[in-house]
């Protein structure tokens, strides 16, 4: 099973919901850094879905001189289709988010004077 089907909770939803953006604020005071936390998660689960499912498909990937011996394996597709399945990475990021499941550091606003 992979990294990221194991961090999947039951009731990370499959589809974008409306959220309260008060309670997105709350988790760091500041609703923009909220929402900077939660992008640079998503961008790292993308990631990392990518090189599972790149990893994954390089088992079946054949080097054929003619497309004529290119034919559909079943156990390719299967994969594909699980992983069309999975939550968009975004809703990921935002479920671990909800759950204090991300470890940020506080932005205190001196890092431009460093």
């Amino acid at each position: 099973m992979s990294k990221v089907r194991k961090q999947i909770s039951p009731n990370t939803p499959t589809s974008a919901e409306t959220r309260d953006l008060y309670t997105i604020k709350q988790k760091t005071g500041n609703l923009y850094e909220s929402i900077s936390v939660m992008t640079r998660r998503a961008a790292q689960i993308n990631v990392t879905i990518r090189e599972e499912l790149h990893s994954k498909l390089e088992e079946f990937a054949t080097h054929t001189d003619s497309l004529e011996e290119i034919h559909e394996n079943k156990e390719q597709i299967e994969i594909s289709k699980a992983y069309e399945k999975m939550p968009n990475a975004s809703l990921l990021a935002i479920q671990e988010f909800m759950e204090d499941k991300i470890y940020y550091r506080k932005n205190t606003g001196n890092e431009l004077f460093k």
